[in-house]
Formats: C-alpha cells, sequence, structure tokens
C-alpha cells in the first residue's frame, strides 16, 4: 500500500533518482510534491514529475523506487494539459542535485494555469497559496494565460471562455 509523500519521502526519492541516473538530467516536480517542499502541505498523494531530457535508465528505475518508498509517482506537469508557457524553463526555481540529476519546481505560472484549468478545490487553493506567498504575480498570471489563449483550440477539452474567466476571477481580487 503506498503512503503519503511528506518532505522526507521527497528527499529520498531525489537520493535513489539521484543514485540511478548515468546522465545528467533535470526533474521538475509539480503539484503536491512543489507544495510539501516549499511548506504549504504536509503530503501529497502523487509525486509528479517531468523528466528532461527522457532517460531510460531512471525511467525503468522508478517502478522499484515507487515500491521501496512507498510512493506514488506519475510522469505529468503542466505542459501535458496546457500549452507550453514561453520560458518556463528559466522560471523553474532550482531545489538541488543528487548526483546527475538537478531538481526543480516547475514553472509556478504553468503550474497555477494548469490548476486552474483543472479548478479542483485544493488546485485553487494551491494557487491562492502561490500567489500568497508571492511564486506568481496576479497580473502576470493573466498576462501568460493571454499569450496561450490562441493556443487552446490544440486542447478541445478546454472551454477557452471558461478557462479565462477562471483565471479572471482567481486574479482579479489580487490585482
Amino acid at each position: 500500500m503506498r503512503q503519503l509523500t511528506d518532505a522526507e519521502r521527497l528527499q529520498r526519492f531525489m537520493r535513489s533518482l539521484g543514485e540511478a541516473a548515468r546522465n545528467h538530467l533535470r526533474v521538475y516536480f509539480t503539484g503536491g510534491a512543489s507544495a510539501v517542499l516549499i511548506g504549504w502541505r504536509a503530503s501529497t498523494i502523487d509525486v509528479d514529475i517531468k523528466i528532461a531530457p527522457d532517460d531510460d535508465v531512471v525511467l525503468r528505475a522508478i517502478p522499484r523506487i515507487k515500491e521501496d518508498l512507498e510512493i506514488n509517482v506519475e510522469l505529468a506537469s503542466p505542459n501535458d494539459f496546457i500549452p507550453d508557457l514561453a520560458g518556463w524553463e528559466r522560471r523553474s526555481p532550482f531545489v538541488g542535485t543528487e548526483g546527475r540529476v538537478s531538481f526543480y519546481h516547475f514553472d509556478f505560472y504553468a503550474q497555477c494555469l494548469a490548476k486552474i484549468e483543472r479548478s479542483h478545490a485544493r488546485d485553487l487553493e494551491d494557487v491562492r497559496e502561490m500567489i500568497a506567498r508571492g511564486l506568481v504575480e496576479p497580473k502576470r498570471l493573466l498576462e501568460f494565460f493571454g499569450e496561450i489563449e490562441p493556443l487552446l483550440y490544440r486542447y478541445p477539452a478546454i472551454d477557452p471562455r471558461a478557462f479565462r474567466r477562471a483565471v479572471e476571477a482567481l486574479v482579479t481580487p489580487q490585482t
């Protein structure tokens, strides 16, 4: 049975990935993992990551690491659900290095927009927390939405007007 992932388990996960890696790569945390590492949540159900570049050795190690640490790991990031935000890599804050792996938080603007699009209660709480902690600026969040809005036709499950209304509803009181 899988356990909730707290900060200590996340550190063990990072060490394990670092030990498995044979090449230099980047791992981007998103969602609950970022919330736990920064400290506004004590635990998360899943550790959502993006690996760049793809690395078969590390990907093959993940099932073993999941079992050893009794955690859930998903290969998921905001750019799986919404268009890429230009410059997201530059805005991804550094977390640390283990072995040949450098860990980052996936760009908080992209995380916020993906969470707003999904609109689960916990996701919206996370967005409010990122705004309150100064990880994103509401006005800039709306600007980033404007940049990806013309590309939303590539995501037929997304209603662009509803998405815009949701972004505006979260940022308007903050601006």
